[in-house]
Order: structure tokens, then C-alpha cells, then sequence
């Protein structure tokens, strides 16, 4: 809602594959995902499916995410023997969840729905991490608070569309390539980058599927001009074997909360 600025209407997704198919049917004009936190990296499967669906990037967000221990009213710490959660909440508070010793860890779909649960059935031995807004619509008291492993923690969303070129202004790309496998290749791409001032702001190896040890690299680039970002990629569509131009839009920046 704050990227569009505008009044829009919300489609829930469970899964990241309801979310694609949504866009690509043609239920949703936008799809908004998560590709990667700082804390716990990057979302690998996501990246799969952007190369799969070919959807257009229009634009980034990075939200602050702050999490919290959740359990029903009166529940002490003691008496909690198992947390759930999604299992990127999970890995954001890996150390904070290190020092509950004999409770178990258990991944879920979502992180407000282990917190419905816990509210619906009346799970007094289970808590789940979660928001405070979480714990506030489930009715659920928070044992502990902030328990992410470091307090600048942001999840970085992609807002895509089914179709649609580069956006105006634009000063972030988001590729996807495949290089011969041969010494040196992917250090000859990374140098063509560098040459003409483009900055690498991620990298990523994919697997592709049905072809063991063949790799497609992810990278994000931002580059403050564009005349330098067009020579850059017409250098390197003669030096890989395949080329995606998964977006290119606006870099957003990270503002991080007390």
C-alpha cells in the first residue's frame, strides 16, 4: 500500500507459487515478494520462479521487520515446549531461539497463522514468532520481545507485473544469466561491469533443473547512469550464452526503525 500510494485491493497468498499464478492468470495486476532478508539471505526458490514466469521487477521495498515471542495470555517462558513459525522468521531469530534449551522448532506456512492456531485450539505449550500485530489480532500476550538476532533487520520485496519495460528514472537492474563453462567467464562479465562504472549490489547462483553443475547467476546492478548501464549490457550479451532482463526499476532505500 505505501508503494502504490494509491487505493488498491489486496489479494492474500499463502504460498509463493499462489502468488505467481495469481499474477500470471491474471487474478492480480501486481504481485508483491519477498526475495531476500538480511538476516537469514536470500529466498532461493524465488528466484526460480521469477526466471520461470519472466515477470517484469517495477519496483523494490524494504520493510523493517521486527519479531516477537507469542504465546496465550498467562503462559510463562518455562512452561513453552515448542515454536513455530515460518521458517525465515525462524532463521532471523536463530539465536535468540539457541537459548531455550529441550524446546522444539517447528516450520510453518506463515508466521500469523502459527499464531491463530495457537489462539484457535488454545495451544498452551506452543508459541510462535511472530508481529505484535499478530499478537494483538489473536488475542496473544508477547514473552519476549524484538527477538531477531540483530535490530536492523529488513526483508527486501519486489513489486512485479506481468508485462512492462524499464521505468522512468530508473537506476537498478535485477539480470539473470548463464555462462559458458569455461576459466574465466563470469570473471569477464563481472569486469565488463566494472569497466563501465555499473556496482554489483547482489549476486546469486541458481541450479538449473535437469542439467547438474549448470548454474544461472543472479545479479542486481545499480549504476548512476544509464547511457554506461545500456553500453555495459550490449558488451555482455556477447560474452554469456543466455541474457534476462528481469527489471529495471528505481533503487528504494532501507529505513530502519528504533
Amino acid at each position: 500500500m505505501n508503494w502504490f500510494d494509491v487505493p488498491i485491493r489486496t489479494i492474500e497468498c499463502l504460498t509463493f507459487h499462489d502468488l505467481c499464478e495469481s499474477l500470471a492468470g491474471g487474478q492480480s495486476d501486481f504481485a508483491v515478494m519477498a526475495i531476500e532478508n538480511s538476516i537469514a539471505g536470500s529466498i532461493l526458490p524465488n528466484f526460480a520462479l521469477l526466471e520461470k514466469h519472466r515477470f517484469n521487477i517495477r519496483g523494490e521495498i524494504y520493510v523493517p521487520i521486527h519479531l516477537h515471542l507469542l504465546a496465550l495470555p498467562g503462559i510463562t517462558l518455562d512452561e513453552i515446549e515448542t515454536v513455530e513459525s515460518h521458517p525465515m522468521a525462524l532463521r532471523q531469530c536463530s539465536e535468540f531461539l539457541h537459548t531455550l534449551p529441550g524446546v522444539a522448532i517447528r516450520e510453518s506456512d506463515d508466521t500469523a497463522l502459527s499464531a491463530k492456531r495457537i489462539g484457535d485450539e488454545g495451544l498452551r505449550s506452543f508459541a510462535a514468532v511472530a508481529s505484535e500485530r499478530a499478537a494483538k489480532r489473536f488475542g496473544l500476550a508477547i514473552l519476549a520481545r524484538r527477538i531477531e538476532t540483530s535490530s536492523k533487520n529488513f526483508t527486501r520485496f519486489l513489486v512485479l507485473s506481468r508485462n512492462g519495460g524499464a521505468v522512468n528514472g530508473s537506476n537498478k537492474a535485477s539480470l539473470a544469466f548463464e555462462v559458458a563453462d569455461e576459466v574465466g567467464s563470469l570473471a569477464t562479465v563481472l569486469s565488463t561491469f566494472k569497466r563501465h562504472g555499473i556496482n554489483l549490489s547482489l549476486i546469486q547462483s541458481i541450479p538449473i533443473v535437469g542439467r547438474p553443475s549448470a548454474y544461472s547467476i543472479h545479479v542486481d546492478v545499480t549504476f548512476p547512469k544509464r547511457a554506461d548501464y545500456d553500453v555495459a549490457i550490449e558488451r555482455i550479451q556477447d560474452q554469456v550464452v543466455t541474457l534476462n532482463v528481469l527489471g529495471e526499476y528505481k533503487k528504494a532505500e532501507m529505513r530502519f526503525e528504533p
